[in-house]
């Protein structure tokens, strides 16, 4: 995905009220029930549809470490689905997002202001509009570039702007993300 869009999925993910499935096991018998299949799963994983079997059965206990990565992602990419979208809806609702980012941060503005970028370290609550502007970006498969024109939008609006009572038409430029994680 991107830095944005990892970082809501990440964010989403800490609303998980059980934890995955630890063993290679138990995450193939996970996904064989939600693909409704071993074929689906072989397919979704890029192995045979024995080496699923054989995990299911116990057969194989400690998997590659690439596919180990590809079948955790894959079974947290699937787990909760309804706690997953509960905690999209409240922070699109009433609750928001907190953003914590390090980057370059830049400005148009008036002339005879500066408007010369440099490194920032912001934590700041984005209100629900925003978080919901994300969300559904996200869900329509919007690129990385997109997501972060909305986010620096909603960063821009409540550091710089402060809601709209300061810096009105100052446009905001977001570029060298050093660092970016969203909390519900």
């Amino acid at each position: 995905m991107g830095i944005v869009g990892d970082g809501l999925e990440r964010a989403v993910q800490q609303a998980f009220t059980r934890p995955i499935p630890k063993s290679a096991g138990a995450q193939m018998r996970y996904l064989v029930k939600q693909l409704k299949g071993t074929r689906a799963v072989a397919d979704a994983l890029g192995v045979s549809q024995r080496t699923v079997e054989r995990y299911v059965k116990d057969q194989i206990r400690r998997p590659r470490a690439d596919l180990a990565r590809r079948l955790e992602d894959a079974v947290r990419e699937r787990w909760q689905p309804r706690v997953r979208e509960r905690a999209r809806r409240q922070a699109a609702t009433s609750t928001g997002l907190v953003v914590d980012v390090r980057a370059r941060f830049g400005f148009t503005a008036a002339p005879g202001t500066t408007d010369d970028a440099r490194m920032r370290h912001l934590t700041i609550a984005l209100p629900p509009s925003h978080a919901a502007r994300l969300f559904d970006a996200q869900d329509v498969g919007a690129g990385e570039q997109q997501l972060r024109a909305i986010a620096a939008e909603g960063l821009g609006e409540m550091y710089f702007r402060d809601g709209g009572r300061r810096a009105h038409g100052l446009g905001v430029e977001f570029t060298d993300v050093e660092r970016l994680e969203f909390d519900l």
